[in-house]
């Protein structure tokens, strides 16, 4: 039985199996977005319970340079849709260069949200400074790490620039897109 064979046939994941990519992948997906949304649930609750708190660390954060890494990761996802096209297409070359451009704003999400967090410790915030800023650094550091693991799969799924996984790399991209679009607005513009 030839890897297509395989691939043909039905794994037994049932509506796993009809989407994009490894259904292991999805698995992963979906236990990350439960994190999230654990995550993001303590932070609306804490800021419900201590308002003033919330409000005096939230006018603190620089939105602009917030807003300019939403361009750029959401840029950086239209980059891997564009290698998931290409290599569907056939096009490994192609598609590997859509994924480095992917990578590459990654690495620059990285370095502009480094670039915050140097003001903000600069400024004298913490973990421990108030409860908002334990839970801004912890969800968004959780939220730097992904970005970093997503450019290290992304690298991997390059090397063979295969449809299947290309597909199972972006989509791994695309939920990192997706939840900086839910935490930019609830940390930084939600009053």
């Amino acid at each position: 039985m030839s890897a297509t064979d395989f691939e043909q046939q039905g794994t037994g994941w049932g509506i796993l199996e009809d989407l994009p990519g490894d259904p292991m992948m999805w698995v992963l997906i979906f236990s990350e977005l439960a994190a999230f949304g654990l995550f993001l649930g303590a932070f609306v609750v804490a800021r419900a319970l201590h308002p003033a708190v919330f409000a005096a660390g939230q006018a603190t954060l620089d939105a602009h340079l917030a807003g300019l890494n939403t361009i750029v990761l959401v840029t950086s996802g239209w980059a891997a849709a564009r290698a998931t096209a290409a290599a569907r297409a056939g096009a490994r070359g192609c598609a590997r260069g859509w994924l480095f451009g992917a990578m590459a704003l990654g690495a620059l999400f990285i370095a502009i949200k480094l670039l915050e967090y140097a003001g903000e410790i600069a400024s004298g915030y913490g973990l421990e400074t108030s409860p908002f800023f334990t839970l801004y650094f912890l969800l968004t550091g959780f939220h730097l790490l992904h970005v970093g693991l997503g450019i290290v799969i992304l690298a991997v799924v390059s090397r063979g620039a295969r449809p299947a996984s290309v597909e199972t790399g972006t989509a791994f991209w695309h939920m990192v897109d997706l939840l900086w679009i839910v935490i930019f607005p609830i940390l930084y513009l939600v009053r």
